[in-house]
């Protein structure tokens, strides 16, 4: 379900109990913390809890109580005035507000004033009377996960998700402090893969003062952070885990140079500083002996030597074949318009899209197993694949058919019908566009579309896309193309069938070459 609130990069300041019952104390823990979230320029949230001890409390507790808990939520008693005396603060400063609710009532208070995220604490994490509550409140909702089995965080997942409960989830660990045998910050990535399309953040209580925690969940994926917050005076000293000011610009700062080490999520263009660095370790190609020109250079004429000059061939681009174009003298550079290269086989052209498609499989998480037929469909040439064309692996062809289908990024696919053969996709991975006598639809992972017999239909993508085909019976030459002059070619003309694409064997074709896979 798509997420209304961003969720991601939001580092919240748990204030709990730190306030020590005083507004004076916690307007100046919101205030210095917040100095510190604006100067380091990140979204920053203010926490509060709630319990409504008069309820919360059993009346036989609330003197002497063997609870190590309960004297503390009585000696930290703030009124509701008092908790909007702390919000005004927050909001003066130009944070975001949250709040725990601990009760029922405690909701619809939260509600009430005007927070802006409802967060459910671990221990609250399987009360289903409060979760029931928070449901219904219709604000953005945050859960840690701390002392949760993996079946009980798929309960709440499934239950918020049948709420329609706008929520993500935060891993935490309910060990205060936190050792770090016990953060197991890897399981940051197991939420990640098992709630792809959820924020995962890191709830911490580890040392104040060590920032490698947040940096590694950064790196891991944690797209949020949480940390309880408070400062030292003469007569209060902060528990192990709260960090005061100081320690919190540490702590962003910390998150701040992981964001930088980390960099970009896709792969980004070299710079022209790396360039220049590879370039200059490259090596060149050299005649062995003299050559005479019109000769076909072959691999023992050649040695490859730094440096590799402005315009001569590297050894990444030499080519047996070469043909000198000119007399080359020995320990010569082959460079210019001295050599000519061999030409390109049409075919290359498909064997150098196999690498990215093989690596799209990959990125998806599509494993294949080796008994399978791939056609490479180039209605407008080989040379033309990357533009028009897709890859079929065809894997059952009974009276059910199922094949996958891949596009890389800006391929499409001209418009057809079949005489025969009804079908339906059915996206995996990426985005698709597809025509049918028409009109548009664009599908994501998940989204199915039926294709009957005689309906013209097309796709594209501009991501990148696998789908399944699943259909009735595929015959060859049942295909009608709207561009007549793909219809009129021969079937082996507009497709390459690939027996084994470990080493690209085709069916039409006996020459193997060891490197081309």
């Amino acid at each position: 379900m798509e997420s209304l609130f961003n969720f991601n990069d939001i580092f919240v300041f748990d204030l709990a109990n730190n306030h020590q019952g005083s507004i004076e104390h916690g307007k100046n823990i919101i205030n210095e913390v917040s100095k510190v979230a604006n100067a380091q320029k990140i979204r920053g949230v203010f926490k509060f809890q709630f319990r409504q001890l008069d309820t919360f409390i059993h009346p036989s507790h609330k003197e002497n109580s063997d609870n190590k808990h309960i004297p503390r939520f009585l000696s930290t008693r703030l009124s509701r005035a008092d908790c909007q005396v702390l919000l005004d603060e927050v909001r003066k400063n130009g944070l975001l507000a949250a709040c725990t609710p601990f009760d029922e009532e405690s909701v619809g208070i939260i509600v009430d004033m005007g927070f802006d995220i409802l967060k459910v604490a671990s221990c609250s994490a399987r009360d289903w009377p409060l979760l029931e509550e928070i449901a219904d409140a219709n604000l953005p909702v945050i859960f840690s996960t701390g002392g949760l089995s993996i079946a009980e965080i798929d309960d709440l997942v499934s239950f918020f998700d049948h709420r329609g409960v706008d929520y993500a989830i935060m891993h935490c660990v309910s060990i205060y402090p936190t050792p770090d045998e016990r953060c197991q910050l890897n399981q940051i990535d197991q939420l990640i893969k098992r709630y792809p399309a959820i924020t995962i953040g890191w709830s911490t209580h580890e040392d104040p003062n060590d920032t490698v925690p947040v940096q590694i969940s950064f790196a891991k994926g944690a797209r949020m952070f949480e940390r309880h917050v408070g400062i030292n005076t003469d007569t209060i000293t902060l528990n192990g885990y709260s960090s005061t000011p100081e320690q919190v610009d540490g702590w962003i700062s910390g998150y701040q140079k992981a964001r930088v080490l980390c960099g970009d999520d896709s792969r980004p263009a070299s710079t022209q500083l790396e360039i220049d660095a590879i370039n200059g370790l490259k090596r060149g190609v050299y005649a062995k002996k003299a050559i005479k020109k019109g000769a076909i250079i072959e691999r023992d004429q050649v040695y490859f030597s730094m440096p590799c000059n402005d315009g001569q061939l590297s050894s990444s681009e030499w080519k047996d074949g070469t043909i000198a174009n000119a007399a080359i003298n020995s320990d010569e550079a082959l460079a210019g318009t001295a050599i000519q290269l061999p030409e390109v086989p049409e075919h290359s052209h498909l064997k150098n899209a196999l690498h990215d498609i093989k690596a799209l499989l990959n990125e998806a998480r599509i494993p294949l197993n080796s008994d399978f037929e791939v056609e490479y469909s180039h209605h407008y040439g080989m040379a033309r694949f990357r533009e028009v064309g897709a890859v079929i692996i065809n894997c059952i062809n009974r009276s059910y058919c199922k094949k996958i289908i891949v596009q890389l990024p800006n391929q499409k696919h001209p418009a057809h019908f079949h005489k025969r053969k009804e079908e339906t996709f059915q996206v995996l991975h990426g985005e698709v566009s597809v025509y049918i006598d028409g009109h548009e639809r664009i599908l994501r992972p998940g989204q199915t579309c039926l294709i009957q017999p005689g309906v013209w239909h097309s796709f594209s993508t501009k991501t990148g896309c696998i789908f399944e085909e699943v259909s009735t019976t595929h015959y060859d030459n049942d295909s009608v193309y709207k561009d007549k002059s793909i219809s009129e070619m021969a079937r082996e003309d507009r497709k390459t069938i690939v027996d084994h694409w470990g080493r690209f064997q085709t069916t039409h074709s006996d020459d193997i070459e060891e490197n081309d896979a």
